[in-house]
């Protein structure tokens, strides 16, 4: 977007590492996170790695006094979350989560649609999660299940959509 300068990019595999190279080729490639919470230079930390390190992530950015992007969910249970929340809370650093699907190019494009009348009159919007993964009640990984994990972000962006809350809600699962 040209309003951020991306400092580092950190990841523990060189794939990713090599990967992050080509695209963000004026950043510090690294595999080590500490760096980039000892650098005073660093502003704000992006949070995106699985759910079971977030928590002292966070804990990390409120010790160096770095302001928090975070996705979701921010820890691996919510006596964690929790947690994070209240080190948040009680520091001076602002803390979000990002709600991603916003931000996805497809997005913005049904949206322009939908604003500019392409596709008529939005009447009703109709979101399937079609991603392959446990049922909710059958256990998960530290994501979440799909559905409650996925969940939130298509009420989020089906609200958006909408530019209002909802009128009526149906759900329905299949498996």
């Amino acid at each position: 977007s040209g309003k951020w300068e991306i400092a580092y990019v950190c990841d523990l595999s060189p794939e990713s590492r090599e990967l992050a190279r080509r695209f963000v080729p004026g950043a510090q490639i690294v595999s080590d996170e500490q760096l980039i919470f000892d650098d005073p230079e660093v502003q704000v930390v992006g949070l995106f790695a699985l759910a079971d390190s977030r928590k002292e992530q966070i804990a990390k950015a409120v010790a160096t006094g770095k302001h928090i992007i975070s996705e979701k969910p921010i820890a691996e249970s919510i006596e964690k979350e929790w947690q994070a929340v209240e080190l948040a809370e009680k520091s001076s650093v602002l803390a979000t989560v990002n709600l991603y699907l916003r931000n996805s190019w497809y997005h913005k494009t049904i949206k322009s649609f939908i604003e500019q009348g392409e596709i008529g009159e939005l009447a009703i919007i109709r979101v399937c999660h079609m991603t392959p993964g446990l049922a909710p009640g059958e256990g998960h990984e530290y994501e979440g299940p799909a559905f409650h994990d996925c969940g939130m972000h298509y009420v989020d962006i089906a609200r958006w959509y909408a530019g209002s809350e909802f009128r009526s809600w149906h759900a329905q699962a299949i498996r």
